[in-house]
């Protein structure tokens, strides 16, 4: 029997989450809830579906960061997982250094190219 899992995470900020899942051609969705088991639910401030049509998210806690919320049974079987948090982490990361260099400099503009 599978159910809804919340990870711990050191993500905090929603805005920062979205951005990064979109760069990495995802399409998040704000807010709504998670469906698991038996019509367990738990609410999201972000949610995806990933390739195989699973779909995790993005919870608030008591302490602002961001949980990770998904069916972990469902998950296990899911082989783009592993590699979306690995690349999820690492563009959240640059995506918030980014974003606090350019609050240093007021009128900045900043160009990415891939």
């Amino acid at each position: 029997m599978s159910h809804l899992s919340i990870l711990p995470t050191v993500l905090s900020d929603a805005e920062g989450l979205t951005a990064s899942l979109e760069h990495l051609g995802h399409h998040p969705i704000q807010g709504g809830e998670l469906v698991g088991f038996a019509g367990e639910r738990h609410s999201v401030a972000v949610q995806v579906t990933l390739p195989e049509g699973t779909s995790i998210g993005w919870a608030r806690q008591s302490d602002g960061s961001l949980a990770l919320v998904g069916d972990l049974q469902r998950l296990s079987h899911c082989r783009s997982l592993q590699l979306l948090l690995s690349q999820l982490t690492r563009g959240y990361a640059a995506h918030m250094a980014l974003r606090a260099a350019l609050g240093q400099f007021p009128g900045a503009e900043l160009q990415l190219s891939v």
